[in-house]
Parts: C-alpha cells; structure tokens; sequence
C-alpha cells in the first residue's frame, strides 16, 4: 500500500514538472512566433501587420514597439487635455535665433523731375512781348538762349534818364552809377547797358536771356492756374502750344516760363506697409529703367515721405541721381531692389508657424507634447520667418507646425 502511495506520488510530481516544462516551451514559441506590427506615428489607430502608408494622412507606418512602459508613465491629465490645444509627439524642435539678416525688398515706382533743380523765368518789369524765340513746350535751351523781347516804358524811360545825366551832369558819379544799376536790375545785360552807353541812343526793346539749361514749361497756362495743385504737376493735361504768344503783355514779376532739367532726376519708388520699417535713409538700391533693362544702376534712399499721399496705402521714397548719361525718359517705370538689414530681429523656419487666417501660431514644447501658442509675425525672408512677439529666446518649438495638425483639425491657441 504504501509502496503504491510514493509511486503516485512521484507520478505527480513528474506531471507538474512536465506542465511547467510545456509551458515555458510555449511561452518561448509564442514569443517567437510574435507578429510584428506597423502603426502611424499621427494616427495610432491604425495598426497594419505589415509595412505600408496611412490610409489618413498618408504617412509611411513604422515598427510598432512595446517598451514595457506602464500606463503610468503618461500623465493622464495630457491624455485627458482636448486634441486641440495638446499634442502629444516627439518630432524635434526648434528655437528662436537672434541674428542681423541682410534682406531685400522689391519696388515700383518711376522717373520724375528733380524739383531742386526747377527755375522759373520771370518778367523783371511790365510790357508787351515784341518778339519770342521759344516756339513750343519742352523745347531744349541752354543757358544764355535768347528767350524774347519786351517793349516796356519804364524801360525806355529809365535809359533816357541814364543818357540824360551823362549829357548834362558827367561828373555826377554816383547819380550815374545808380542809374546803371538800375537798369541792370530790371533785366537789361551789361552788354545791352554798354551798346546804349556808347550809341546814345535807347534801345526801344529789351532782350530777354535764360539763366538755366533744361525744358521749357508754360508757367502761365490757363489750364494750369485754373486747376488744384496735383493737376498742376500732370504735364500730360497741358497742350503743346503755349499760351504765352507775340503782342501780349506781362506784368513785373510774373513767372514767364518754367524751366525744368532733365539731367537731374528722382526715381520715386513706392514702399507697402509690411516693408517701411526696414527702409532707411541710405539704403543701397538697384534700379532698373523699364525702358533699358540692361542701364540698371545703383544709387541711394535719399528721402522717404513721412505721409500717405490721397488714395495710397504706400509710402514714397526717392533716389536722387544724375541722369546726364542715362537719359531715361523722365514718367517712364523703373523696378528697384532695395537691400536693407534688420537688427536685433528674431528668425524662426518658416516651417515652425502655422497659418490660421488672421492669427498664425506655433507649437510650444510642454514636457511630452506641444501646446498652440500665438504669435505675431513680421516679414519672411528665404527660409526665415520674423518674430516679433509671442515667443523668448527660452522657448522651444516644433521645427514642423503643418506636421502636428491634420487637416480636419481645429487648432485652439493661447495668446
């Protein structure tokens, strides 16, 4: 009995050894014989047994891996947070560089007059234009050209007055001195002065020199007086005739005519808002005429005008320079390229702020995720985007803002 005893006895302890030997043969099997999984880094949900793209955001899968984590590991208030203001991700991260970035801003804009060099023409003493030398508007003068002839009394009468004290009272200098400086003053040459001087005879007409080189403008057209002073600066509005003709009179100190040098010019470029804080006085410009590309030039800002002109959202700015050799066809178009620096500026990739509309955000690094943080943002140059606010130096964000949003995401951003 007892010998039948201990043979079941070692029967059953055969047995159990036998069940635990099985079972860690088949844990071992079973380990062996695991499936791998493939699933998508932005879309957990997806799990694949074998490699392949998201069906959702089209991503490549990757090795689903067990690191024997605890649920414990992740906090669950991130878990419990709304998807649209925490994301979880591991993607790397980007950081806030201060740097002095060389920019460039393009521009229009076009030729006009340097108004430092307009002069102006104008009658020293009233009387009738016997004769005029200047047929038509924007005719080339130079310098000495003989514009035209006026009869004027007082003219005359100063001459007699001059021949009379040289008849009668030689010897009275300073009498006779004044006298010729008085007809000096009213536009007569000293070679007109010296010809009377030496004929005896007054001269019954005065001729009338130009002082400047350039183009002829009327001064007194009706259709200039007439109008406000922005139409006044519109050349095209005024016909070729001028209104200034034979026979007719003009008044002590009217302005005859306007003499504008072409060879002294503005190139006058317009600037959009996004653009004025980076132009300065002295800024290098490229300029290139429209009318010949190939005679591009450089120059620089010389003044930029502290007001919006009617109608405008752009600031102008202008370019002195000489035109003596280009001669570009002063109206014509002109394309610039300003090149500037910013200073003390902030760069983020472009990649790292995202575009909602209005606001444009980027994803703060928080421990194991990315919360939307709102930035505000000032120009983008290359690859870099500017940032003015929103951010510090301190902060960490992710290098791809477009990468932890899906399109059918509602993105909630703190200010």
């Amino acid at each position: 009995m007892k010998r039948s005893i201990s043979i079941i006895a070692l029967l059953l302890v055969i047995l159990v050894q036998s069940c635990d030997n099985n079972k860690a043969v088949h844990s071992e099997h079973k380990e062996e014989t695991k499936d791998v999984l493939y699933t998508c880094p932005m879309h957990p949900e997806i799990v694949r047994n074998k490699p392949g793209n998201c069906p959702i955001c089209g991503m490549a899968l990757v090795e689903k891996k067990s690191d024997g984590l605890k649920v414990n590991d992740i906090k669950l208030e991130y878990l419990l947070k709304p998807t649209n203001e925490f994301v979880l991700s591991t993607i790397p991260v980007s950081t806030i560089r201060e740097k002095e970035e060389e920019i460039e801003v393009e521009a229009l804009g076009s030729i006009a007059y340097d108004t430092r060099q307009v002069e102006s023409i104008s009658a020293r003493v009233s009387g009738r234009v016997e004769k005029l030398y200047i047929r038509y508007r924007y005719q080339k003068i130079n310098k000495g050209d003989r514009i035209m002839d006026i009869y004027s009394p007082e003219l005359l009468t100063a001459q007699q007055n001059l021949l009379f004290l040289l008849k009668n009272d030689e010897g009275n200098n300073p009498l006779i001195e004044a006298a010729k400086e008085k007809l000096l003053l009213l536009g007569m040459s000293k070679s007109q002065l010296r010809d009377v001087i030496q004929t005896g005879k007054p001269s019954t007409t005065i001729a009338v020199y130009s002082n400047y080189s350039g183009h002829v403008h009327d001064a007194i057209s009706p259709v200039v007086m007439n109008n406000t002073n922005s139409d006044m600066r519109d050349i095209a509005l005024l016909t070729e005739e001028l209104s200034l003709k034979e026979g007719m009179y003009v008044q002590k100190g009217q302005s005859v005519f306007t003499i504008f040098n072409p060879n002294k010019a503005w190139a006058i470029l317009n600037i959009y808002g996004e653009n004025q804080s980076l132009i300065k006085k002295g800024n290098s410009v490229r300029i290139v005429p429209e009318t010949a590309p190939s005679q591009d030039f450089r120059a620089k800002i010389d003044f930029i005008e502290p007001f919006y002109k009617k109608g405008s959202k752009t600031l102008s700015s202008r370019v002195y320079f000489d035109n003596s050799s280009l001669k570009i066809p002063i109206g014509s178009q002109v394309k610039a390229i300003i090149f500037g620096t910013t200073k003390d500026a902030f760069w983020l990739p472009k990649e790292s702020v995202l575009s909602l509309g209005i606001d444009k955000i980027a994803f703060l690094k928080k421990d194991e995720g990315f919360i939307a943080k709102k930035v505000i943002v000032g120009i983008s140059h290359k690859n870099h985007i500017q940032i003015l606010s929103g951010l510090s130096k301190q902060d960490s964000v992710a290098i791809n803002a477009q990468f932890l949003m899906d399109s059918e995401s509602f993105i909630k951003s703190k200010n």
